[in-house]
């Protein structure tokens, strides 16, 4: 039988051989010339062991010894007796182990031991990994929250960190870094070795200077300097970490001046710092997007990229050209070798074959290139990912043995949770992945749909490939953002054409800015139209009422958005049968999207018609309005937030502001100005006189002098008018010589006529200066208005006789849902009400807008 059976594999080799030798004959006899269809059904026997491995170190990261050792054990034990009763059967069956035949009997089993073996490896990988946490003296120190004398290697970029608003005034900016700890010395002079992964948070000191100074202060701090592989010296607080993810604590350094190096960094990183550096400076005359999109979408560098562009690339989840992923290195490995499809066939492409350089010489310099890109990229998890899955892609390509995608990318998914554990966890390493295994699977036979329905073969492509990726990624992106994007396609086809020459020209500068930087900067100027193209989309996209819809952030959140697409693809597949209902489908959704605001005004009642003044929905923190004609509206302060205010203007369908009013410059009043000047024409700016917080008050001077917006100080007296719409200033004094108590007490006040409607807006007036108003030569027009926007959010510090002489009618108070200050006050709600008025907070009504006057005085909610 064996004899028999080897004779007929020997033919069939043959007959093969015959086949390649004629494929090849009729190519003129190069390398690869066969067609690569060639090569049979995909080879799936690396998935299952590949998820088993991701799932077991994910599960084993926080085990116990001696449940991982069970585990690991019990594994091996059962692989075993699994191999050892597929070789008896094989023997029984008259054939050698080992020998490929037709019908390949006990696989099933190979397969069940691969797995086994796989999620042995990753159990003890992983127990080792989270054991290293467990060892040493910090995770005691940090029971302790002990200050200590730490020497550590940085093992990442430093990074600012700029958190929310939450308050008056922005938690302190921060310099984030990951760094093994090598040496620490505790204060009763105990000296300990030894090696463990922190989180090192430096608190950057604010540079209080004059009004006129540079607000430069955070981001010129010497941290940020710093490279992977330098060994520093600090003295730092050890806290516990709040959630692990692969670091033993974290390390508060409270000294923000320059840090003590005691060790250079590497010759590799030195030289990938200056490839970095080279790539920022060519990059300096560019436009603001342009300058801070294109080294984070070379090389990852986000240091530029602000946070109202940030949250633009998370709203129309294009946040992974951001982060290095596979595709950066696809586009170079491309520019090389050609497409993957034709890289052994007679008809490769690529720089290589052009050059005369053979094919395995061409892996070589592929393998090198991934080299070079993981250093200057760091080792991120989608760089990892992207590393792993082309290494084991050159192999094949230098052995001459052609191999799936897939099996590559289950490769790399095997060898880099066993690698490093921690991956197992990472959002990004699974997004990477999922989107990867779109790419590989769902896009081609989208594609081919497409195409038989007369669809171009490039959209077909272009179009399949961002739908598989979304569909794929949706669940996980809704799960970290609680928010599902409904332009992230679209945005997603409308940037893929700049991305490839905005990375290959982004590189071509990067390389040559150490040696020609005139050279260096001109390639910059050419990348820096797609990628500014690219923040453009990202940022258009964002603005869009309806960009996408809030969904529940939690893993059931992502199982009901997964069986939704699950459904919306079933129903799709029917829909392309019927092009009318397509196109009644896509008109729904490009509605629902960009939601006009008349047609939103019909479905939803908001705004109502003829508003005079809206509160807007921003939180902690007071953001309103005041109408001014059709799309035209003066704003009174910004908010905490770029996005909310921005959104809820939209929704107003405001796109001229003649005047922004800052009325002082606490935190949750001005950060979200970026978000009110963000696609609009804005006239002025004006702010109180009293410039406290000074970096708050850099910050809109800065803000405005990027859009080009005129900055002036208001002063109780000063009138305007535009349209119907007029307003005093009743506070602060014009004297210079009165000095108000704080910020709070400098708020500039406002007493507004909308035709026939009088509104008093206070800011956040503390009772002195509230006192101080009353006795102004302005205090006699504050009686008997008909809406008063309460001051400091309803707190309970309110001046008796402030609101007596208004009186008002209905009063309207800005707080923020469950915030920590007890805003607004009841005290100052049932005062409110005993006087007549009808009180509305946006914490439990939501954004407000007052309508009609006298008699006819209303308010609706959104």
């Amino acid at each position: 039988m064996r004899e028999e059976g080897e004779g007929y594999d020997d033919r069939r080799d043959e007959g093969r051989r015959g086949t390649r030798a004629a494929v090849h004959a009729a190519s003129g006899g190069r390398l690869g010339a066969a067609h690569p269809r060639q090569e049979g059904p995909t080879d799936l026997r690396l998935v299952p062991p590949a998820l088993a491995a991701w799932a077991t170190s994910a599960v084993t990261l926080d085990a116990a010894p001696t449940w991982v050792t069970g585990t690991a054990v019990g594994c091996l034990v059962l692989a075993g007796v699994l191999m050892t009763l597929r070789v008896g059967r094989v023997s029984r069956a008259g054939r050698v182990p080992g020998v490929m035949t037709g019908d390949r009997p006990g696989w099933p089993a190979v397969t069940a031991a691969a797995v086994l073996v796989c999620v042995a490896a990753a159990a003890v990988s992983a127990g080792l990994h989270g054991s290293d946490l467990r060892r040493g003296p910090l995770p005691g120190l940090a029971e302790r929250y002990a200050t200590v004398i730490a020497e550590a290697e940085i093992t990442s970029d430093p990074r600012l960190v700029r958190p929310r608003v939450r308050g008056p005034a922005p938690a302190p900016t921060a310099v984030l870094f990951e760094a093994d700890v090598r040496r620490v010395e505790t204060r009763d002079g105990a000296t300990m070795v030894t090696r463990t992964p922190v989180l090192m948070v430096v608190d950057v000191e604010r540079r209080r200077s004059s009004s006129s100074a540079s607000s430069a202060g955070d981001r010129s701090s010497p941290w940020l300097a710093l490279l992977p592989s330098t060994r520093v010296r600090v003295t730092a607080r050890v806290v516990p970490p709040a959630d692990g993810g692969g670091i033993a604590a974290v390390l508060r350094v409270r000294d923000p001046k320059v840090p003590e190096v005691v060790g250079e960094p590497s010759a590799a990183q030195r030289l990938a710092g200056r490839l970095r550096a080279g790539l920022r400076e060519a990059t300096d005359g560019l436009a603001p997007d342009a300058r801070a999109l294109l080294p984070g979408l070379v090389v990852g560098d986000t240091a530029r990229i602000t946070p109202e562009l940030d949250e633009a690339f998370k709203e129309t989840d294009l946040a992974h050209t951001l982060a290095v992923s596979g595709s950066n290195l696809t586009i170079i490995l491309v520019l090389l070798v050609g497409p993957p499809g034709l890289a052994q066939r007679v008809e490769r492409r690529g720089l290589a074959p052009r050059l005369g350089i053979s094919l395995r010489t061409t892996a070589l310099l592929g393998g090198a290139l991934t080299l070079g890109f993981v250093i200057v990229c760091r080792p991120d998890p989608s760089v990892l990912r992207a590393a792993a899955c082309g290494a084991v892609a050159l192999l094949a390509l230098a052995t001459g043995r052609r191999r799936s995608l897939i099996p590559a990318l289950a490769t790399a998914v095997l060898l880099l949770v066993l690698y490093d554990p921690w991956l197992s966890r990472s959002y990004g390493f699974l997004l990477s992945v999922l989107a990867t295994a779109a790419l590989l699977t769902l896009a081609p036979r989208w594609s081919a749909a497409l195409r038989a329905r007369r669809v171009p073969p490039r959209l077909a492509e272009a179009l399949a490939a961002a739908a598989a990726a979304q569909a794929l990624c949706a669940p996980v992106v809704a799960v970290l953002s609680a928010r599902v994007s409904l332009v992230a396609v679209p945005c997603n086809l409308l940037v893929e054409f700049a991305i490839a020459p905005a990375t290959v020209l982004g590189f071509a500068a990067l390389a040559t800015a150490p040696w020609a930087m005139p050279v260096a900067k001109a390639l910059a100027w050419c990348a820096g139209w797609p990628a500014g193209w690219i923040a453009d989309v990202a940022r258009t996209g964002a603005a869009l009422p309806g960009a996408g819809v809030d969904w529940p952030g939690s893993w059931t959140g992502a199982a009901l958005l997964a069986l939704a697409t699950v459904a919306l693809l079933l129903a799709g597949r029917r829909l392309l049968r019927h092009p009318w209902w397509c196109g009644a489908c896509g008109v729904l959704l490009l509605l629902a999207v960009v939601q006009p605001p008349p047609l939103t005004r019909v479905v939803t009642g908001w705004p109502p018609p003829g508003w005079r003044f809206a509160m807007c929905d921003v939180g902690q923190g007071d953001a309103t309005v005041l109408a001014a004609g059709a799309g035209t509206g003066v704003v009174v302060d910004a908010g905490p937030d770029p996005v909310l205010v921005d959104r809820c203007l939209r929704t107003l369908g405001i796109t001229r502001i003649p005047l922004v009013v800052l009325t002082h410059f606490h935190a949750d009043h001005v950060a979200g100005l970026p978000g009110v000047l963000r696609g609009r024409q804005v006239g002025a700016i004006e702010t109180t006189a009293y410039q406290e917080p000074v970096d708050q008050a850099e910050f809109v001077r800065r803000e405005a002098a990027v859009r080009g917006v005129p900055v002036t100080r208001a002063a109780a007296g000063e009138e305007r008018r535009t349209g119907r719409l007029s307003w005093r200033v009743v506070w602060p004094p014009a004297d210079p010589a009165v000095l108000p108590e704080g910020p709070n007490d400098a708020s500039v006040a406002l007493l507004v006529r909308s035709a026939g409607l009088r509104l008093l807006l206070l800011g956040d007036l503390e009772p002195p200066a509230q006192r101080a108003l009353l006795r102004s030569p302005a205090g006699p027009l504050l009686a008997g208005v008909d809406v008063l926007k309460v001051a400091h959010h309803g707190s309970a510090y309110q001046d008796p006789g402030l609101l007596s002489r208004t009186a008002p009618r209905l009063a309207l108070i800005s707080a923020g849902a469950d915030n920590t200050y007890g805003h607004p006050a009841p005290g100052t709600v049932a005062a409110l009400r005993a006087m007549g008025a009808v009180v509305l907070s946006t914490d439990r009504d939501g954004a407000l807008a007052v309508t009609g006057e006298g008699a006819e005085l209303g308010v609706a909610g959104d």
